[in-house]
């Protein structure tokens, strides 16, 4: 019995020693692994940071990071150290996100990253205080971040074709200097109240979304110039649209109106007007334009079709009322002489 006590002991203790030797051996192993993957990313990111290096140029007195046609799905923690980059110019590269650390480059100036399949914003973003461009149009991205609100320089935002964008955060009006806005293909079913509070804005694109209708509030974009509201299901306009007494171009083309106001008749800065493609109720003719030249050049739904057309709107109703009001005399008269 005590023999086999012994035996038993010494087979334990040999176990033993063997299992810390192969636990010891496989923690060597998972160390030497883990030390030649470190190599390896270190590696990567020398070729990668090598690579940036090489497409990074000299424009305008701005070092601008150009890549195009190129793949590139993400972009390496190495290029934190070209923190001096004032420009990002990517198109086409298959990029599926913005990197976290994009907060670090403050010197950024212009963000472009149009062309490539990203689906969000990270919330760093709004770190970029020098921010004046970021051009982000046909990416994938839903939604965007209130802490875009803190890119107090920013003065262009572009987000054309992302198909899904359907609202913007309220915190937006608070970019006292953007005065470019492009949120053409998306899915607005109405202009979204951050747009109408922007104080600077001059320049909106809403083309090819859902607007039904335009807000009576439309008036507050008292600086906005050029409106383009082109391939909508808009059925009316509010009479408040009179009151945008700076609006220069309105694009209407492609939707659903049956009618121009008449106060439209008194937009004196009013230049460029398109009602093309729209069941407007009265079909009117153009007078016809003295030289030839003049007849090729005048847009037919353009402004001077406005014009006929609500001349020919106040014709018709001026002359509803004097039949509506001859018929009320004319039965006032046969009471009269019947009496």
């Amino acid at each position: 019995m005590t023999e086999n006590v012994v035996c038993t002991g010494a087979v334990n203790a040999v176990k033993e020693v063997w299992e810390k030797r192969i636990k010891k051996h496989n923690e060597d192993l998972k160390r030497e692994k883990e030390f030649q993957h470190k190599l390896v990313r270190i590696w990567e990111e020398r070729v990668s940071l090598t690579k940036l290096r090489e497409k990074v140029t000299r424009e305008d007195g701005r070092v601008i990071l150009k890549i195009e046609k190129e793949e590139w799905k993400t972009l390496p923690s190495s290029l934190l150290k070209l923190n001096q980059l004032q420009e990002w110019q990517l198109h086409r590269t298959g990029l599926l996100k913005i990197p976290e650390f994009i907060g670090r480059f403050q010197n950024l100036i212009v963000l472009d990253l149009s062309r490539n399949t990203i689906s969000e914003i990270p919330p760093g973003i709004g770190l970029l205080t020098r921010l004046q461009e970021l051009i982000l149009s046909y990416n994938k991205i839903k939604t965007v971040p209130k802490e875009l609100s803190n890119c107090a320089s920013l003065e262009k935002l572009e987000l054309a074709v992302n198909r899904d964008i359907c609202d913007l955060p309220q915190e937006l009006s608070n970019l006292l200097k953007l005065t470019h806005l492009d949120l053409s293909m998306n899915h607005f079913t109405t202009i979204p109240l951050a747009v109408l509070n922007m104080p600077a804005l001059e320049w909106l694109d809403m083309g090819s979304n859902k607007l039904e209708q335009l807000p009576d509030t439309i008036e507050r974009m008292q600086n906005l110039h050029t409106l383009w509201l082109q391939r909508n299901e808009i059925t009316c306009l509010p009479e408040t649209i009179c009151n945008m007494k700076n609006l220069g171009t309105l694009v209407l083309s492609n939707n659903k109106l049956q009618d121009i106001p008449v106060c439209m008749e008194e937009m004196a800065n009013l230049r460029f007007v398109n009602f093309r493609d729209n069941p407007l109720k009265l079909e009117v003719s153009l007078p016809p334009s003295e030289g030839t030249d003049e007849e090729e050049e005048r847009e037919l739904f353009g402004l001077q079709f406005m014009h006929t057309y609500i001349q020919e709107s106040q014709r018709r109703a001026a002359l509803k009322f004097c039949v509506c009001h001859g018929q009320i005399l004319t039965i006032y008269t046969c009471m009269v002489l019947e009496i």
